[in-house]
C-alpha cells in the first residue's frame, strides 16, 4: 500500500469515527424511540465502516 493510500484510510478511519461519535451523541440526546433506535442502528453501521476500513490497514 502506498503511503498516499494509507492517508486516505487514515482520514476515512477518521471520518467514520467522528461520524459514530456524533451519532451517538445524538441518540443520547432523543427521545423518541424510533428515531433513538434508528440513531443507534447508523453508530452500528459507521461501527462496522471503521472495522472494515481498519482491517485494510
Amino acid at each position: 500500500m502506498s503511503p498516499k493510500e494509507l492517508m486516505y484510510i487514515e482520514d476515512a478511519l477518521s471520518h467514520e469515527q467522528f461520524l459514530q461519535n456524533q451519532f451517538q451523541q445524538a441518540a443520547q440526546a432523543l427521545q423518541n424511540p424510533a428515531l433513538k433506535n434508528c440513531v443507534n442502528q447508523m453508530v452500528q453501521n459507521h461501527a462496522q465502516l471503521f472495522q472494515k476500513l481498519y482491517q485494510l490497514v
